[in-house]
């Protein structure tokens, strides 16, 4: 009996040895795959900031390097399918020219969804590659709005979700802090407007003549931003204040995220 239980053992283990191997087999095989579908995503990555940066420099646009990043998983996957889910591509110190006079943005986040790219696109960089949907979120920094505006001492910032004014001006020989806050329109074709309607100054003379001069100053900063045309189609929608700066939310839609045709 001893002799019958020795030998039922040994098939058992050579089966566990078996089982064991195999294990590790496909644990080495699915990290062969995870590490495949990390640098595929990598290859394509540099790929579309590559036609990013070309369709910026069509544009006349500038731009530091494209920041792109690919989102959902298994890539290989939706490489096969030739459908993304989500490209993100960040955009630093976007500058374009409005006229010789243009407001920069430090800051451009934008994010494309069901993005349709071939396989072919992909590795030759030639073809299209079209998001269904983009949105875009900038921020203009409030010391290079106030530039803009030109005024000494002048600064802009956020108070209770408005865009503020804080300036000292002159008015009948008496040296003044005028405060107040702007309107924010957009209009049809994407501009920006900064409308200073409601100026206040502590101390100023209760004179038609004084109320008049504070009204002038206020039609003086009230301007129309000259945006610089954002990239892939990108639509103004609204517009902003926030603690960090003015914020800009546009959007397009089956916009060609890139204009390489061979």
């Amino acid at each position: 009996m001893a002799q019958d239980d020795t030998y039922d053992e040994q098939p058992r283990r050579r089966g566990r040895k078996v089982l064991i191997t195999l294990v590790v087999l496909l644990l080495v095989l699915g990290g062969l795959i995870v590490v495949a579908d990390r640098v595929a995503v990598g290859v394509a990555e540099r790929a579309i900031a590559d036609q990013v940066r070309q369709e910026i420099a069509k544009q006349g646009a500038q731009s530091s390097a494209p920041e792109v990043e690919i989102g959902g998983a298994p890539f290989l996957t939706q490489v096969l399918d030739g459908r993304y889910e989500r490209i993100s591509i960040a955009l630093r110190d976007v500058q374009g020219s409005v006229g010789g006079d243009a407001v920069a943005l430090p800051k451009l986040d934008v994010d494309a969804r069901n993005v349709r790219a071939s396989l072919d696109t992909l590795r030759t960089g030639q073809g299209d590659v079209v998001a269904e949907t983009v949105d875009g979120t900038g921020t203009i920094s409030y010391d290079s709005l106030a530039k803009l505006l030109d005024r000494p001492g002048l600064t802009l910032g956020e108070q209770n979700g408005r865009l503020a004014v804080t300036a000292p001006v002159d008015i009948l020989g008496q040296r003044l802090t005028v405060t107040g806050t702007a309107d924010i329109t957009v209009g049809k074709e994407g501009q920006v407007a900064l409308r200073f309607n409601d100026l206040n100054a502590e101390g100023l003379p209760n004179l038609p003549l004084a109320r008049t001069l504070l009204n002038n100053y206020a039609r003086g900063i009230s301007i129309d931003v000259p945006l610089p045309d954002l990239p892939f189609q990108l639509a103004v929608r609204e517009v902003r204040p926030l603690p960090e700066g003015l914020t800009v939310t546009a959007d397009a839609r089956n916009v060609p995220i890139n204009s390489v045709t061979g």
